[in-house]
């Protein structure tokens, strides 16, 4: 009991958050409070929801033999708790680079140590070279939860997630505070952009460190980076000492805190090439101490253009002829405030290509990003004709015609597709880099610019525009072939949508609505009626980057249900990283499938009963799985009445994102010969719904080819003037 004295009042827990520390329901808590006098009693909070101390409740837990069931991370989090809510987490940093250095079978022995001996083990993992920005540091009694913790999360969830857990304690990374990590699928793209020759590469905002280690996966030995927020270089330092190679075999990381533009941690450093993801619209940025910095060779840029002081300080560091690869905002293209400095930029061939990239693929989510492509000029060089364009968020034009959707992964999700982006991307780049005078645009994709062309009273450098602007490159013929092929389907589908809108007049029944005695599913599983498979994953669900640890050889490649494909009627379009955490169990023919968060309307919207087409794939992470016995309920009924929506609002909670729960979901009683007189209609009024969709996406895709065609040069009006004049 003595260390729970020295345990800050802020270090308190809820009754939701001991169940997940212990393993066990809510409602085991809740007996654990009525059955065992001792249990901890509430040190703040409120009647109706009490705070409890949490070393008071661990020391409780392990005098009944309850070991933590949490994840090493939340473990890690728990333990960072009850050092109170000042400490400084940073403290920890070089501890996990020591860590991480341990061979696998000492960090067992480090972890059996008593906690006097693994704080003096502590001590002596720290070394100067973890990260020169952080102080050095002697461990005391009170962190041994700390540093045991720390060593299992290393041990079980690897070094970064440790990392993390400790950072997050100290920084809001979010769209909210501005501070955010750039995509590793982005950092990989905006490295490859460098050529492989590039050895030494600076990042003036380096954040946690992204960027510079996908520079170094791309080859770079020498690493430079500054990052304002001194938790961030720190982090940065050591995150890059984790999977680098040691100064000894050539590798050098140096990283600074401070403002780059202010205090320039690297004045006379040049290097080859500078990777950045700066900060936007910041109005503070330094505009009138630094008026006459002779970075500002393109012009000083005014106050709220703080992106244009970036790209300047980015040429300042690079070598004549190195490369600055940089995201920025849209706006950046076109704003007027900014067009004297992207003159300057253009007519003296600094700026050699401007990406755009597809919405919401990373922060800030509301607007498409540009990637900007500059190359310090050399003296005595060629003057530089063009500049190219990559439209990465555009359609692209193959040999299909306009109109072909672009081959892009789902945005703002864990499974968009950066290879196929980054494909889309550096194929035109490589190709213009090499032979930029003999570079072939391609139309709706890449086209290189004359300089001359862009030198006029906006020099609008959005790659949308420009690529657009292009004269189609396309084969009227191959065209012609492809609407007509559109038209045939269109005219198979409407055929197919009559079928199922029917043409009998419906039977009402009677002068006021029918009324059924309901059971909830709840209610429906208790009685072995149907069973609930799978649940939909929690919010958030698993890690975008490593899948959650899911997806071995038997179920990597396997497709994959989503919550789009239950509402448009489509077959399974997913891949793994969309599928459910748990993918040992998969659909079969006659499974419920129901959407987790409501919204959309109709039937059909939320609900549907899986066929052969869906047997054998595996569940989205955003749907519900509910398996009727159907000797007792015929799933197509059960679908219909669950997807209702006066039945979804009643089982939902929530208000912005609308969450169901289908235990309270119901469904009336009748025998099952009328159960599959509702089911047929219901699976009539779903096949009704599918097909429309199916009808409008083609109508859609052919109107937008036609179209295409017309503007193009490619096609002709005289067939639709031939059809008004004969109407």
């Amino acid at each position: 009991m003595p260390q729970q004295s020295a345990t800050p009042p802020s270090a308190q827990v809820t009754a939701a958050e001991i169940s997940r520390i212990a393993g066990v329901t809510r409602a085991t808590v809740s007996n654990w409070r009525r059955r065992h006098a001792d249990f901890p009693a509430p040190s703040g909070g409120t009647e109706s929801s009490p705070l409890y101390d949490l070393g008071t409740v661990q020391e409780w837990l392990r005098d009944r033999g309850h070991t933590s069931a949490a994840s090493p991370e939340e473990d890690l989090r728990t333990a960072l708790r009850l050092l109170g809510a000042g400490a400084d987490t940073t403290r920890f940093f070089p501890l996990v680079a020591g860590v991480a250095r341990l061979p696998e079978q000492e960090r067992d022995q480090f972890l059996k140590l008593p906690d006097d001996r693994l704080v003096s083990a502590a001590d002596g993992l720290v070394t100067g070279e973890t990260a020169p920005e952080i102080r050095s540091v002697r461990y005391e009694a009170e962190d041994a939860g700390v540093i045991r913790a720390l060593l299992a999360c290393v041990c079980g969830a690897g070094a970064q997630a440790a990392l993390n857990v400790l950072a997050e304690r100290e920084l809001d990374e979010s769209a909210a505070s501005g501070t955010y990590r750039t995509p590793e699928g982005l950092a990989d793209l905006m490295a490859g952009l460098l050529p492989g020759t590039v050895a030494r590469v600076l990042d003036p905002a380096c954040g946690s460190g992204t960027l510079l280690a996908a520079a170094r996966r791309r080859g770079a030995r020498e690493l430079y980076g500054q990052d304002t927020l001194a938790l961030q270089a720190q982090r940065a330092a050591v995150a890059l000492e984790l999977d680098g190679p040691a100064p000894s075999a050539g590798g050098k990381v140096v990283i600074a805190a401070g403002d780059s533009l202010r205090t320039d941690a690297f004045p006379g450093l040049t290097v080859d090439a500078v990777l950045c993801n700066p900060p936007f619209g910041d109005r503070d940025w330094g505009h009138d101490e630094l008026a006459y910095d002779p970075r500002w060779a393109y012009g000083v840029p005014s106050r709220f253009e703080s992106e244009l002081a970036w790209v300047q300080h980015a040429l300042a560091h690079v070598e004549p002829g190195g490369y600055v690869v940089m995201l920025l905002p849209p706006a950046l293209a076109f704003r007027t405030s900014a067009r004297r400095i992207r003159a300057e930029l253009v007519r003296s061939g600094a700026v050699r290509a401007v990406v755009s990239l597809p919405g919401r693929v990373a922060y800030p989510l509301h607007i498409a990003l540009h990637i900007w492509i500059l190359q310090r000029p050399e003296p005595g060089s060629a003057e530089r004709a063009s500049v190219l364009f990559v439209d990465g968020d555009g359609e692209v034009a193959d040999a299909r015609g306009p109109g072909a959707p672009a081959r892009s992964g789902s945005r703002g999700s864990a499974t968009f597709d950066w290879i196929g982006l980054a494909d889309r991307v550096l194929t035109p780049w490589n190709a213009y880099r090499e032979h930029p005078v003999s570079f072939a645009d391609e139309s709706g994709l890449a086209r290189a610019v004359p300089v001359v062309d862009l030198l006029d009273d906006i020099v609008d450098l959005t790659p949308g525009r420009q690529v657009r602007a292009a004269a189609a490159d396309v084969d009227p013929a191959a065209l012609a072939r492809r609407i007509t092929a559109l038209h045939n389907q269109l005219g198979s589908q409407l055929d197919e949508l009559v079928a199922f809108s029917g043409k009998g007049e419906w039977e009402t029944a009677g002068t006021s609505p029918l009324e059924w005695r309901t059971a909830t599913v709840a209610d429906l599983t208790r009685g072995a009626a149907l069973a609930v498979i799978r649940a939909a994953a929690p919010s958030g669900g698993r890690d975008s980057k490593s899948g959650g640890g899911i997806g071995d050889g038997s179920t990597e490649h396997r497709p994959v249900l989503t919550a789009r494909d239950v509402q448009d009627g489509t077959a399974p379009s997913g891949t793994i990283r969309d599928a459910h955490p748990d993918t040992t169990q998969t659909i079969i023919e006659g499974d419920v499938l129901m959407r987790a968060v409501a919204g959309g309307s109709g039937v059909g919207s939320m609900t549907r009963v899986a066929d052969e087409k869906d047997a054998g794939a595996l569940l989205g992470a955003a749907l519900h799985l509910l398996r009727p016995d159907s000797s007792r309920v015929d799933p197509w009924f059960l679908a219909g009445f669950l997807g209702a929506a006066a039945n979804i609002t009643a089982a939902s909670t929530g208000t912005t994102t609308v969450q169901v729960n289908p235990l309270r979901l119901r469904v009336p009683l009748m025998p099952l010969a009328e159960q599959r007189r509702y089911g047929d209609a219901f699976r009539h009024a779903y096949q009704l719904r599918a097909a429309a969709h199916q009808a409008a996406a083609l109508a859609a895709e052919a109107a937008e080819a036609v179209a295409a065609g017309l503007t193009a040069g490619a096609l002709l009006p005289s067939a639709f003037g031939d059809q008004r004049q004969s109407g």
